[in-house]
């Protein structure tokens, strides 16, 4: 079993190399494609497709495991993060992770409100976050919650992908669907 310690710097790692929302494009692999279960469009409704791209920065904080989880291997991080560009937005959130025994292999899931704006509404919604890397090879998802966009973004749909430049710069490319605004 790891020690706290390790774990924390292996979540952390993770989360540089993952950008605590996704994975690095480094190695010039393709974008990972939507689980199948994910859809950009909703019936029933005039839709439009947006494409939003910027920066962010990153806090993640080591916080304290419930008393069920203590000896499970796992980290647990709080998230604070600052999006910058066309999505224009704070969110806080929490992401739990597992770094195996075998080197570059590790995981996390994550859950992050974010509140801001995005194509110019207002509003809130959650992104769902899963990321692995598998002996250094990693994948991500980050999909909008469905149902969960609020105020102007009420129907916003889509998936994120994380980049993190050679610098180390945290950028994003965010695939959306939002209802057409009323008339």
């Amino acid at each position: 079993m790891q020690r706290p310690s390790q774990l924390l710097a292996a979540a952390l790692s993770l989360a540089v190399v993952i950008g605590a929302t996704g994975t690095v494009h480094a190695t010039g692999s393709a974008t990972p494609p939507v689980p199948a279960t994910v859809s950009l469009t909703q019936p029933a409704s005039a839709m439009t497709s947006h494409l939003a791209t910027g920066s962010f920065d990153v806090r993640l904080a080591r916080q304290a495991l419930s008393d069920v989880a203590a000896g499970s291997g796992l980290g647990r991080l709080s998230i604070d993060k600052r999006f910058h560009g066309e999505l224009d937005a704070a969110s806080i959130g929490e992401m739990l992770s597992f770094t195996s025994a075998t080197d570059g292999s590790a995981g996390y899931v994550a859950l992050e409100t974010v509140r801001g704006t995005l194509a110019g509404r207002r509003g809130s919604f959650v992104l769902q976050h899963s990321a692995t890397m598998t002996r250094g090879a990693p994948a991500q998802w980050i999909t909008v919650v469905p149902d969960s966009g609020t105020d102007a973004l009420a129907g916003l749909a889509g998936r994120m992908i994380v980049e993190i430049g050679a610098d180390g710069a945290h950028g994003y490319r965010f695939e959306f669907t939002l209802p057409d605004a009323a008339p």
